[in-house]
């Protein structure tokens, strides 16, 4: 019985760099959250009259106490809230699109081993184009989870979880009353996510069907090129006609 491929078993070699992209997750994250911030200030601080928080008084007093000060500080804020994300943005792409690579690559090794094992009768049964799609669209596509949507969700994940907990420490009423959506947003996402599955495994029925018909067609114009014919039987003047003697024969000009 043939052991299952998962894609635990293809992504554990690399927890290293995985685990380095999942910081870098976490700085994205962060940076996200923070860039508002600086705002908040501004009309606190600035066009308003608050008083500041000690900490920040403080983070603010080497620069100095007067208003041009807060903006100095607002303005070095969102330089290095800005320089933050992109290294982090930087290297959680760098990482999971090496990491991709090498999954695809790891998983294409795989398959082929497995395809050369199966009986030759399993190949007389299935169709080339099936195959075909196998070893190219559904790697492409484990490799587009692995570099793009696995770590980018998790991004996305903790970016709503960090503004849910932000809302509710300003104000958890406004934050309940705007969490009433959600349940809607959900039934209209899972409703259309199901859509987008089935049309996706129809595309891959049609084109495994387009790359069948193609090999096939391709199979028979190299059988009656041999043959010195059409692929409609007809027979081609002056074709050369392959002598199925093996290499020693010679061919037969017709």
């Amino acid at each position: 019985m043939q052991k299952k491929i998962r894609i635990t078993d293809l992504l554990y070699p690399h927890w290293p760099a995985l685990t380095l992209a999942f910081v870098a997750v976490i700085g994205e994250s962060v940076t996200d959250l923070l860039e508002p911030w600086p705002l908040k200030i501004v009309f606190d601080h600035v066009f308003g009259s608050k008083r500041m928080p000690d900490w920040l008084a403080g983070a603010v007093g080497w620069l100095g106490s007067d208003k041009l000060s807060i903006l100095n500080f607002v303005v070095l804020a969102v330089i290095a809230i800005a320089v933050f994300g992109a290294l982090s943005s930087y290297f959680e792409k760098y990482l999971t699109t090496s990491v991709g690579q090498w999954v695809m690559h790891d998983l294409r090794r795989v398959l082929y081993s497995h395809i050369q094992r199966l009986s030759l009768s399993y190949h007389d049964q299935k169709r080339t184009g099936d195959l075909i799609s196998r070893v190219t669209t559904d790697i492409d596509a484990v490799q587009n989870l692995v570099s793009s949507v696995l770590l980018g969700m998790l991004v996305n994940v903790l970016t709503l979880a960090g503004m849910v907990l932000v809302m509710l420490y300003l104000n958890w009423e406004f934050t309940l009353i705007a969490m009433l959506i959600a349940p809607g947003l959900f039934l209209v996402v899972f409703y259309y996510t199901r859509t987008i599955k089935k049309a996706s495994r129809a595309v891959r029925r049609k084109e495994g069907e387009v790359r069948a018909g193609f090999a096939g067609k391709k199979r028979q114009g190299k059988i009656a090129s041999d043959r010195g014919t059409d692929c409609g039987g007809r027979h081609v003047p002056g074709a050369v006609v392959r002598s199925p003697s093996g290499a020693g024969g010679r061919p037969v000009f017709r």
